[in-house]
Order: structure tokens, then C-alpha cells, then sequence
């Protein structure tokens, strides 16, 4: 048991120490780390050094990275915005699904001696895109949100959604006497979908409730242990129904999309996703056969070289056809013209079904991992064909932009500032982590996300790299100078303002990089103040200018407090105010 032990820690230190030097290595080439962790796998993996090995079951156990993965796109698409994506799923996803498919299927005939069964068992699989790797390629360039970024989506999962499809057809083409009285095809169709019905009653009834619970007792750990068990459950479910289990998470996370615990969620769950996601390519690497293609090098490359150019060719056809500018059309077919994950599993099965032998497998295996590694290379190359001209009228926008400004807390204050906003027409985001501040809001037509707004994880995924502003309106003291260096060395671009409470807040914060701060009990004070002078009969200019020598005293005492430390520096001024009648009691 200690020896087993033992060579799991020796596996995982040598898998983790490759990935952390290639993927160092190709971050600073600018090639991203998709490809490091490719590389780092085939070197490390039985076919190279062979230094670790078992790549197969570190395969099924990194693909909960997959899982995580659509869990977390699941969460950025509400079930409006899914509806309003409909024609691009089932139109141009089925398009790009059947094309690529049977053209890779009729390539594969036409160059090999293979029969017809077996090319089609190759070809369909090969049809699929990498979902792994292009939409973590999306996320990073800030583009998952945009027009483009959602047709790339939209095909991604219309082929999650074929999966079950193509089981069925390599079921039905199987050779294998042992696979005769295998469920039909109407029984996994109807299967599907009394399980997504499943999920969105359980999503609804189950999933809302609970994460209520859990945000009423304040336990940030709970968030992490639910929203895994949520993942793991809807993936399990599928998978022992037979059925995608990517799906399962997807379907998981859209039905928790309008709610307010999104942005917890992704910034708790984004961590295991990222972690996992790169295990995953480190084992596709190391599943790489580097003696299969030693031993077939023109094969393997005029395969892979076949694969890219055919579904780069058809993606970019159906882009146009679908009103797509030629330079995104062409972008969207490099994007998606690598194989995907998916195809292991499928030329797995093909392989059980005596359709293609094992040696056949791996080759293929290998022209998948080898398209998926050409992918940065390609977006590198044609980078500058593919950027718009100057003065384009093709640019794309994120639709209905982006948010302009976080607003963390909202309770009175923060409901000001917010409603300010949004008459000027400006989109905000609201964070909270009250949960009944935040169901009252909800009564009231606002949308309020549950959350710790001082994250920095938190306000990543609230958009706070895109925003204009983070306004922190909460009460109290619950923002300190740490936090607010953390948000500035985070999101530099971003104009920070802050609400303090007192006189005292403020030197707490005293050396913070802050564009804006406001003391609400001077300010609310000030306004009480003038409205008494007014009715003392002082005219307007004479309240102006009380006013005025006030804030010119108080700046300079609140000057002095920062400078020594201390609240009584500056005391002095106190009196020079009263005597101008310009001071009131020791003010907040």
C-alpha cells in the first residue's frame, strides 16, 4: 500500500514539474498552454521517456475537467439567451457536424484501403471539434461572449448533443456479435431527454433551495463541496444512463444560470477546472503513440494536414453562408478544425465494435493529438489576415456590451449609486452576499449576484476585467487597504471608489490606490447643516460659503490625521472652524 502510495506521488510530482516547465516555456512563446501541456504529456508518457505511465484512467479521471468546464459555460448562458441561440445550435451546428463528418468519412475512403464502415467510424468522430481546447482559447482572448465567440459555441455544442447520435451509429454499425441487443436509437433519444428533464426540475426545486440555505449560513466551503456535488451528480447521471456526461454539467450549469449564486460558483469551481482541464491534456499527450507516427510519418501528417484543411474549408463555407464576414468565417475554421476529445471515446468504441483494429486506433488517436497541437500555430499565422482593416465596419461587440461598472454591496447606499447609474443608461453588475438583501432586491425587479465582492476571483468572473469602474458600497468596515492594493494589481484599468462610514475608515484606507472615497456621515451631516443654516434665514451664497470653508478645513485636518496616524492630529482646526462658524461638532 505505502509503495502504491508512493507511485502515485512520484507520478503526480513528474507530471506536475513537466507541465509547469513546458507550459512556463510556451505562455512565454506565446503559444499558450494547451500545447505545453500536450508536449509535457507525450514526454513524460509511456511513448516518450516513459517516465509515467497508465495514461488511460488518468484520461477518465481528468475528463471531469470537461465536465467542469461546461458546467461553467453552462453558468454564462441563461435559458433566454440559450433560446435566442437556437437557429445557430441546430442550424449551423448541424450543419458543421454533418459536413465535416461524412467529407472526413469520404477522405479517409478515398485515401486509405479501408472499408466503408470503418472510415465512417473514423470519419464522424474525427468530424468534432475540441471543446477543451478552443473554449478555454475563447475565454482567455475575451471573446466567448461575442457574436463570433458564440457561433464557435454553438457548434461546440450541438456536437456535445450529437454524441449520443454517433453512439448509435457506431452501435449500429458494430461487427461485434455482442453488441446486438443494444438499446435502440429511439430509446437513447427519449432516455436524453427525460434526463434533461430531470436536471431542470431538480436544478429548480432541489439546486435554488439549497444554495439558498448554504448562502444563509455564510459557509464559502459549502459553495465549493455543493456546487462539485451538483457537477459530479448531473455527469454521473449521464454517464450511467449511457449519455454525454458533458451534457449532464452543461445542463447543471444553465440551470443555475439566473441565479443569484453564478458568479460564486464560477469563481469556486474555476480553480478545480483549470487544474483538471490541463490533467486532461497532459494525458492526451501521453497517450500520444510517437511510434505510430515514427513508423507512418507521411501517413499521420497528410492525415492531420487532410483534417485541418477539410473542416477549415467547410467551417469557413458555412460561416459565410451564414452571413459571417470572410475574416471571422475564416477564424471560426481554424478555431474548430482540430479533432476533439470526443473522438477517443468513439474510436473506442468503434474499436470494441470490430471495426477498426487497436494499431488503427492509435494511429488515428495520434492524428487527433497532433490537429489539436497545430491549432495555436495556426491562430498565430493567419493572425494578421484574420485582424479587421482599420475603419472596418465588421467589428464585433459582446452582446448587449459589457458591464460598465460592479457595484459591490446593495443595500441603501449601494441602491443610490446603482439606481444613478442605470438612468444614465449604464449596464451594471450587483454583488451581495446578503441572502435576504438580496431576494427583497429580487422582489423589486433588481438582479443581485450572491457573493463576496472583496474576491478578486469573484470580481474576475463578475466581468471586472472589462469594466470601467468597481464601486464598493458596503457597510462598515469591510474594506481594507490589502483588498483594495489585491483589486487595483488585478484590474489596473478599472477606476476603484469607495464608501467609508467615518472619519476613522477613511485613515484605515489611507494609503490605498483609490480613485474616489466618500465619507457618508460627512456628506449626510453637510446636507442636514446647510438645510439649518437655510432656515436660520443664512441666504444661499452664505451657506456656499460656510460650506466651502468647512471642507477646506476638514481636507486639511483629514491631511494631518493620514500624515501622523492619529485621529487628534489636527485637533486645533476644530476650533479655527468653530470660531468661522463653520465647524460643527467632532465631526465623523
Amino acid at each position: 500500500m505505502e509503495h502504491e502510495g508512493a507511485g502515485f506521488l512520484r507520478d503526480g510530482v513528474l507530471m506536475l514539474g513537466f507541465a509547469l516547465g513546458f507550459v512556463l516555456l510556451f505562455r512565454r512563446l506565446g503559444l499558450g498552454a494547451t500545447l505545453g501541456y500536450l508536449l509535457a504529456g507525450s514526454v513524460v508518457g509511456p511513448h516518450g521517456l516513459g517516465l509515467v505511465g497508465n495514461a488511460e484512467s488518468m484520461l477518465g479521471f481528468a475528463e471531469i475537467g470537461i465536465i467542469l468546464l461546461l458546467f461553467i459555460v453552462g453558468l454564462e448562458l441563461d435559458p433566454a439567451r440559450l433560446w435566442r441561440m437556437r437557429t445557430a445550435i441546430f442550424g449551423i451546428g448541424f450543419a458543421q457536424v454533418a459536413a465535416c463528418g461524412l467529407a472526413v468519412a469520404a477522405f479517409i475512403l478515398l485515401a486509405t484501403d479501408f472499408p466503408f464502415v470503418a472510415a465512417l467510424a473514423l470519419g464522424l468522430p474525427l468530424g468534432l471539434s475540441s471543446t477543451a481546447q478552443v473554449l478555454p482559447m475563447l475565454q482567455s482572448a475575451g471573446r466567448l461572449r461575442t457574436p463570433f465567440g458564440e457561433r464557435a459555441f454553438a457548434i461546440l455544442l450541438f456536437q456535445d448533443l450529437s454524441i449520443i447520435v454517433l453512439i448509435t451509429i457506431v452501435a449500429a454499425l458494430s461487427l461485434n456479435p455482442a453488441d446486438a441487443d443494444a438499446a435502440p436509437a429511439w430509446q437513447l433519444v427519449l432516455m436524453s431527454v427525460l434526463t434533461v428533464g430531470a436536471l431542470i426540475a431538480a436544478g429548480r426545486f432541489l439546486l435554488r433551495p439549497l444554495f439558498r440555505l448554504i448562502g444563509n449560513l455564510g459557509e464559502r466551503e459549502m459553495f465549493v463541496v455543493a456546487g462539485l456535488f451538483t457537477v459530479i451528480a448531473a455527469a454521473a447521471l449521464m454517464e450511467w444512463l449511457g449519455l454525454s456526461t458533458a451534457l449532464g454539467a452543461f445542463v447543471a450549469g444553465v440551470m443555475l444560470a439566473n441565479t443569484p449564486y453564478r458568479h460564486e460558483l464560477e469563481a469556486d469551481i474555476e480553480p478545480f477546472r483549470s487544474i483538471l482541464l490541463g490533467l486532461f491534456f497532459l494525458a492526451v499527450g501521453m497517450m500520444l503513440d510517437l511510434g505510430a507516427i515514427a513508423e507512418n510519418p507521411i501517413f499521420v501528417v497528410g492525415m492531420a494536414a487532410g483534417l485541418i484543411t477539410i473542416k477549415a474549408a467547410i467551417i469557413f463555407g458555412i460561416g459565410r453562408f451564414a452571413g459571417m464576414a470572410w475574416r471571422p468565417a475564416l477564424a471560426l475554421g481554424l478555431l474548430l478544425s482540430q479533432g476533439g476529445e470526443f473522438a477517443f471515446v468513439l474510436f473506442a468504441q468503434a474499436q470494441q465494435g470490430l471495426l477498426i483494429a487497436p494499431e488503427v486506433a492509435s494511429l488515428f488517436g495520434a492524428i487527433v493529438t497532433l490537429s489539436m497541437a497545430t491549432t495555436p500555430f495556426l491562430m498565430m499565422a493567419t493572425a494578421r489576415i484574420r485582424k479587421p482593416r482599420r475603419g472596418s465596419q465588421q467589428r464585433e461587440a459582446p452582446e448587449g456590451g459589457t458591464a460598465k461598472a460592479i457595484v459591490v454591496g446593495y443595500g441603501r447606499f449601494g441602491q443610490t449609486v446603482a439606481q444613478m447609474l442605470l438612468g444614465h443608461g449604464a449596464t451594471i453588475t450587483l454583488v451581495d452576499r446578503n441572502v435576504g438583501q438580496i431576494d427583497l432586491a429580487g422582489d423589486f425587479g433588481s438582479k443581485v449576484y450572491f457573493g463576496d465582492g472583496t474576491r478578486i476571483d469573484l470580481l474576475r468572473q463578475a466581468g471586472a476585467g472589462e469594466a470601467d469602474m468597481i464601486l464598493f458600497c458596503m457597510d462598515g468596515d469591510q474594506i481594507g487597504n490589502t483588498i483594495l492594493h489585491g483589486v487595483r494589481t488585478a484590474f489596473p484599468q478599472t477606476s476603484i471608489m469607495v464608501r467609508t462610514f467615518d472619519r476613522r475608515s477613511m485613515l484605515r484606507i489611507k494609503a490605498a490606490p483609490v480613485d474616489f472615497i466618500v465619507r457618508e456621515v460627512r456628506e449626510s451631516a453637510i446636507a442636514m447643516g446647510r438645510a439649518a443654516l437655510a432656515s436660520m434665514g443664512v441666504d444661499a451664497n452664505g451657506v456656499d460659503e460656510v460650506e466651502r470653508r468647512f471642507r477646506s478645513i476638514d481636507m486639511e485636518r483629514m491631511a494631518r490625521q493620514h500624515e501622523a496616524d492619529d485621529l487628534k492630529a489636527g485637533s486645533g482646526l476644530v476650533h479655527q472652524a468653530a470660531a468661522s462658524g463653520a465647524a460643527p461638532a467632532e465631526p465623523g
